[in-house]
């Protein structure tokens, strides 16, 4: 008999909105957090643009002590951390003692690439001849595992702590990895999620793909535009999003409030195969991963009733929406809602799958359905497989009990998962 698994804590840390309360109303209005980089006109980027969360000094003061933050230059452990804090608090926990470890709970925490400001501050002390200078954090900032590092010893987690890596499906990878853990009996708790960091050292390899929209430089909260037949190439994105895995069993026993139930998913690959490349999906396996997703969460495709997608505002959104309607079987009126949380927060990378989790799983708690913000222009291709108003532009309060989160990631992989809201 496996655990079932709950989701007890949530934090995040987006380009629109630091902390639960400010992203919930940020996802109801539709408030986007794109805004202008001066620093990206200065090296030529055509794409200068971003969404970039507001950290202040202060707040930052509030999670780590002067010594942590001492020649501390790492944006995405700086905001896995938060949200990861934020998380765990919010599941009723606090951190603990030096003297304690709690070896029921575990961490899985993912990311694309670490400390890259920091790097690059150490290729020039590298350069010249300053080797004794790099300082005593150059390695814990900049190794890909630095995040499960830090917030795994700030909160004193005693089970398997860890980090994954899988482009753009890390964080929905992450959750269905500490899921797996929790529901076969390894771990009472497991705090998931995944992070980025920001600036131009991470987004100039897409920039130089021409995969990021240059139409909108004078107009960045129009910028994200997924679904629409002007979108004309994604918006980066960085920031967190940490979730609490509970038993079922734990929770009740701390009685503690639940967000939602996860019911179950599945993580696959294309193989780079029929038509799938390394940044192309194989359209065959995105299709399976979905109908596993809803196997293995023993449900059918009916009980999906919303959809928060990838749909990153690329060519490849049309392509999405069709593997959605074939793997359901679901088209036109009968199709579920599906919006895309990029719209408002841009493509967030490794990031991305963990904070659009946590939007997921606030719009099922909440009852309402995010706005797609910047698609009054639904793509003809889109509009002939569902109908426009399962592509809501404005927020819909919406009685539901299942909602479908999906990533998928450079190297032609995928990763599906589905919450169900929870009545005691």
């Amino acid at each position: 008999m496996k655990n079932r698994v709950v989701i007890t804590g949530l934090g995040v840390v987006a380009p629109n909105g630091v902390g639960v309360s400010e992203f919930t109303k940020a996802l109801k209005n539709g408030t986007s957090g794109i805004s202008f980089h001066q620093e990206l006109k200065d090296l030529n980027f055509s794409c200068q643009i971003g969404g970039i969360p507001r950290v202040s000094d202060e707040l930052t003061s509030e999670y780590f002590t002067d010594l942590q933050l001492r020649g501390f230059n790492s944006s995405g452990i700086l905001y896995g951390c938060i949200a990861g804090i934020d998380a765990w608090k919010d599941a009723g926990f606090d951190k603990t003692s030096e003297s304690e470890l709690d070896y029921d709970t575990g961490l899985i925490f993912g990311t694309g690439t670490s400390g890259v400001e920091k790097f690059r501050e150490a290729i020039y002390k590298l350069d010249e001849g300053n080797v004794r200078r790099l300082g005593s954090t150059i390695v814990l900032q900049t190794m890909a595992s630095g995040i499960s590092a830090y917030l795994g010893g700030i909160l004193g987690l005693g089970n398997q702590v860890t980090t994954n890596s899988s482009a753009c499906s890390t964080g929905t990878e992450a959750l269905l990895m500490g899921f797996e853990r929790i529901q076969n009996g390894k771990a009472k708790r497991m705090l998931v999620g995944s992070c980025s960091d920001h600036g131009p050292y991470v987004w100039g390899g897409f920039d130089a793909m021409r995969v990021m929209t240059y139409k909108h430089n004078d107009n960045p909260q129009n910028g994200s535009r997924p679904m629409s037949e002007s979108a004309s190439g994604f918006v980066p994105g960085s920031g967190a999003g940490a979730l609490v895995l509970e038993s079922l069993e734990s929770a009740l026993e701390r009685n503690t409030k639940i967000y939602a139930e996860v019911l179950g998913g599945e993580v696959n690959s294309g193989g780079q195969r029929k038509g799938g490349t390394l940044t192309a999906p194989n359209a065959e396996a995105v299709q399976r991963c979905i109908e596993k997703a809803i196997e293995n969460s023993g449900v059918v495709a009916n009980a999906i009733q919303v959809i928060n997608g990838h749909l990153t505002a690329t060519t490849k959104d049309v392509l999405e929406i069709e593997n959605w309607t074939k793997a359901l079987n679901r088209n036109k009126s009968n199709f579920p809602f599906i919006n895309s949380t990029k719209s408002t927060i841009g493509h967030c990378l490794a990031a991305a799958g963990a904070i659009e989790c946590v939007a997921s799983v606030i719009q099922l708690k909440e009852q309402f359905v995010a706005p797609n913000i910047n698609c009054e222009d639904l793509h003809p291709e889109i509009e002939a497989l569902i109908t426009s108003d399962k592509v809501p532009t404005e927020k819909i309060d919406f009685n539901f009990d299942i909602i479908a989160k999906a990533s998928f990631g450079f190297g032609d992989v995928n990763a599906c998962v589905l919450f169900k809201r929870y009545i005691a």
